[in-house]
């Protein structure tokens, strides 16, 4: 009976003892299943003033509306507080994600486990606050075939922030291609905001190709419609595509290299002349519309083979890429000068290119036809051939051969030439009294050296460049100016004409390179230009110069004005 005195004097003081000394703190969540792109809360409570560490959940989870509740109980007569901290979590991948133990105050949560599933695409039915499409203009492409993937985002609420991602696949590149568009359009009655996105897809191996689902995910400006709609509270909106998988086909063994798949390609004159004349260049330009291409794939527009009857120069192709249907679509345009060397027909062969047609699982080829252009003589005499020399008889000037007769005729022939010869005389003298007077007005004055002379305009000689002005063209200008310089130093109009009045090999050697870079695209533009620089540097060394002596007399010919 003793014992019973002790036993309620201990539990007397258990009583007495502060319910802080057994502070508890436990963690649960509101739900053990969700699909990706939702959001569950974690709750914590504890009896401890200290707030929860939150930062081990960023590795797997975005964090967002943070709460915190306080709670007053009486509990045998004395008070207890109790803190209730929430937070929602959003998963950042499916599957089977672990709430890590968190730290509150001295003790820590106990480890949750959450299954994510799939993220459930939303009905294009008009319901969703937010869905995607995602269109594929190929679902069984080739190796190396340029996909093109156009995602779009409709949403129907006044966005503040978000962003839209497709993740690269594996086995495949994958880029963004021009600028985001945004489009306006309306879904089962209902008014939509679109902003689309375009891709560019290559597969690196064959085989089954799993394309995952766009995602977004963004916060809307918040109204007080959007729970009518679907919205939530928190003014998160998520949305997501289902996910594809496409069929890689293997290249084709009998396809033409080099390996060129597309959807179509369209070659075309731009430029195609009919005449030409020798020694100049006649324009032509070919266009190519590669559906299904870009510029990284497509090789250059071939060259036309003239054979030796002509020159071609080729201008580097110029491109430009756009979207059109959802394919990515490549536009090339190329120029060749053709230069024929005599006068005649000349046969210009048209260019042809393979390649392989996804569509139909089939070689192609594409081209130009031929071109026949009517070659005229050139301007200087280019192309004409040269008459053959009148034989000499001298035979015939002798006595007793057989064109004695002919030396008859002779005095009546210098009776009729008389009259020719004495006005020769007299312009004779003429011209004797015009070199003595113009030696009196004219002594004393500097002489003009002879050499190329610079061209006029409007009766005004212009100063010819001068060497500072191309080393300047020579640092800074294009090859194009350099060469007007070069023709304006020289006096004429064509570089051609330039490299026939030096006299330095070095020099014309840096010419013919300047001509092929700018013509054939061959040689290295900086190594060109070096090479004009070291052989231009002191100004162009011209062949053969003839310097005028100070005679004291006028030239001969008035000078040219």
């Amino acid at each position: 009976m003793r014992v019973l005195p002790w036993l309620l004097a201990v539990f007397a003081v258990l009583a007495c003892v502060p319910q802080s000394a057994s502070a508890q703190t436990r963690a649960w969540l509101d739900r053990a299943q969700v699909s990706l792109g939702d959001t569950v809360t974690l709750n914590i409570q504890s009896d401890s003033a200290a707030s929860p560490v939150l930062t081990p959940l960023g590795a797997d989870f975005e964090l967002s509306n943070q709460t915190r509740s306080r709670q007053v109980e009486w509990i045998n007569g004395r008070m207890q507080t109790r803190t209730l901290h929430g937070v929602a979590l959003s998963p950042r991948r499916s599957g089977t994600l672990v709430v890590p133990p968190l730290q509150v105050g001295q003790v820590f949560t106990e480890p949750l486990q959450l299954q994510v599933g799939a993220a459930a695409p939303a009905r294009n039915d008009g319901t969703a606050l937010a869905f995607i499409e995602t269109e594929v203009d190929d679902s069984s492409p080739y190796v190396q075939q340029s996909v093109g993937v156009v995602v779009r985002l409709f949403y129907a609420a006044q966005l503040a922030s978000g962003s839209l991602v497709l993740d690269t696949p594996e086995g495949a590149s994958l880029q963004v291609i021009g600028q985001d568009r945004t489009d306006v359009r309306e879904v089962n009655g209902r008014r939509y905001n679109v902003a689309e996105r375009r891709y560019l897809l290559i597969p690196e191996r064959s085989g089954p190709l799993r394309v995952a689902g766009a995602r977004f995910d963004g916060r809307t400006a918040g109204s007080f419609f959007d729970d009518f709609f679907g919205g939530r509270g928190d003014g998160r909106l998520r949305a997501a595509a289902a996910d594809q998988t496409l069929q890689v086909q293997a290249q084709p063994v009998d396809a033409p290299q080099p390996w060129l798949p597309l959807h179509d390609l369209r070659l075309r004159y731009t430029l195609a002349p009919d005449r030409a004349r020798a020694g100049e260049a006649a324009t032509l330009e070919i266009e190519g519309i590669a559906v299904g291409a870009t510029r990284a794939q497509f090789t250059d527009l071939p060259v036309p083979d003239v054979g030796s009857d002509a020159q071609v120069f080729a201008e580097p192709a110029q491109y430009d890429e756009t979207f059109t249907g959802g394919s990515p679509q490549l536009k090339i345009t190329r120029r060749y000068s053709i230069v024929p060397r005599a006068a005649g027909t000349l046969e210009v062969p048209g260019i042809q290119m393979r390649w392989w047609d996804v569509k139909s699982g089939q070689a192609r080829s594409s081209g130009v036809p031929a071109l026949t252009l009517a070659v005229a003589a050139g301007s200087g005499g280019a192309g004409q051939p040269t008459p053959p020399a009148q034989a000499l008889d001298t035979d015939a000037a002798l006595p007793g051969g057989d064109d004695a007769p002919a030396l008859e005729a002779a005095p009546a022939q210098a009776r009729q030439a008389w009259p020719w010869m004495a006005l020769a005389a007299g312009l004779l003298l003429l011209w004797l009294l015009t070199l003595w007077w113009g030696w009196r007005r004219g002594r004393g004055q500097p002489t003009r050296p002879s050499g190329p002379v610079p061209p006029t305009h409007d009766g005004v000689r212009q100063q010819a460049p001068r060497v500072a002005e191309l080393r300047r063209a020579l640092d800074v200008e294009s090859f194009a100016d350099v060469a007007a310089l070069l023709c304006a130093m020289a006096g004429v109009s064509r570089l051609e004409q330039v490299m026939a009045r030096l006299g330095d090999d070095r020099q014309r050697q840096a010419l013919q390179a300047l001509q092929k870079a700018r013509w054939a695209g061959e040689g290295e533009l900086p190594d060109v230009r070096r090479e004009l620089k070291q052989a231009f540097h002191d100004g162009p060394h011209w062949s053969a110069p003839v310097i005028s002596t100070q005679t004291g007399l006028p030239p001969l010919y008035p000078p040219p004005p």
